[in-house]
């Protein structure tokens, strides 16, 4: 039977997508980037998970599994093409979330797409780090995803409120909630964000509550485990990333623990986090300040004044350092990639061809 997919565009009426793609997280966005007649021919559909044997993907009445693909991520739309699922067509992100893949390779890694919040997890104990929170604010900023930080185990915690205080001196553009994960109250801190056609991840370390937060805005039943007692380290739980989706609320993205989260192409994102700095920095009396020393120095005054802590400049230089490492050392392995594949096309076409 043919579909009617007339209601996903903006200007149809009614107004309203159909109950399956809605859950999925469907939006004017990507309804925009075609016509009705390509969506009658290849249907959309959205990667929900993506092992090594290839991808799973939920549409209007569909559920399928696509070849695996490393240019397509959890969260991503594709036009399906039924006969051929390895031809289907990415629609064009809203948003992306990468880093630099672990390892010692040169390569970005992937972590999820069009997502419209992204809450950033971590627990009132020994596992709280502000300069790991600032990279997953950066993270966010950079791919114009609104982050909040969500602080679990308060109700453990001796004095929550100085967790709270030092996550709030991030950035003022960041909600920062303290909660208990379990039971109700993530439904209700986190409503405002957590609506019906809306996508929400959780990232973080391990054991820090995200799967407890997705049973909670989900109503799945992941499995939970807490952290080890000496050292407030997180066990695995999550293995890969999983959009779940909601009958009334938003879809929601659980994802593993990050080992290491390496900064790359995230230079906007980082102006963005630490625009306090960026903005004093204007004001020094010579354009290449390195705020060292010189004389007239606005970032060095604003230290001696008590209005700039210095350790949040030493870790503004650690990650800007890190980040334009590790962009110039991806783009320079791109950039020999596409030399030897020029390189392999010419000798081919000049290569006489023998009987």
């Amino acid at each position: 039977m043919t579909r009617d997919y007339s209601q996903l565009f903006p200007s149809a009426t009614p107004a309203t997508a159909p109950s399956a793609l809605a859950r999925l997280g469907w939006q004017p966005f990507f309804a925009a980037q075609i016509d009705a007649d390509t969506l009658t021919a290849t249907p959309p559909v959205r990667v929900t998970a993506v092992h090594r044997s290839g991808l799973r993907v939920t549409g209007d009445g569909i559920e399928a599994e696509l070849p695996p693909d490393e240019a397509v991520t959890v969260g991503d739309w594709l036009l399906y093409d039924a006969d051929h699922p390895a031809d289907s067509v990415l629609l064009e992100r809203k948003s992306v979330i990468r880093r630099r893949a672990a390892g010692r390779e040169a390569k970005v890694q992937l972590i999820a797409a069009n997502i419209d919040t992204v809450f950033i997890v971590s627990s009132c104990n020994a596992d709280f780090n502000v300069a790991r929170l600032e990279r997953y604010v950066a993270l966010a900023f950079e791919a114009e995803v609104d982050p909040v930080i969500l602080l679990t185990k308060a109700d453990l915690a001796a004095d929550p409120q100085d967790f709270v205080t030092q996550a709030q001196a991030i950035s003022s553009r960041v909600p920062v909630i303290a909660l208990d994960a379990r039971g109700e109250a993530p439904r209700t801190a986190l409503a405002q964000w957590a609506k019906p056609g809306r996508t929400v991840a959780f990232l973080g370390s391990s054991g820090v509550g995200k799967s407890t937060l997705t049973n909670a805005l989900a109503d799945t039943e992941l499995d939970t485990q807490g952290v080890r007692e000496d050292d407030a380290k997180g066990r695995h739980t999550t293995r890969h990333r999983q959009l779940y989706l909601t009958d009334t609320g938003p879809a929601v993205l659980d994802t593993p623990g990050m080992r290491e989260l390496q900064l790359t192409d995230v230079a906007a994102g980082l102006s963005e986090l630490f625009d306090d700095i960026e903005d004093l920095a204007t004001r020094c009396k010579f354009r290449n300040c390195a705020h060292e020393g010189e004389p007239d120095c606005a970032v060095q005054a604003a230290i001696a004044a008590g209005e700039l802590d210095p350790v949040r400049l030493t870790r503004f230089r650690k990650l800007a350092a890190e980040e334009a490492h590790n962009t110039a050392t991806v783009a320079q392995k791109r950039a020999r990639e596409k030399g030897f594949a020029k390189h392999v096309k010419r000798v081919t076409r000049e290569k006489p061809n023998r009987r």
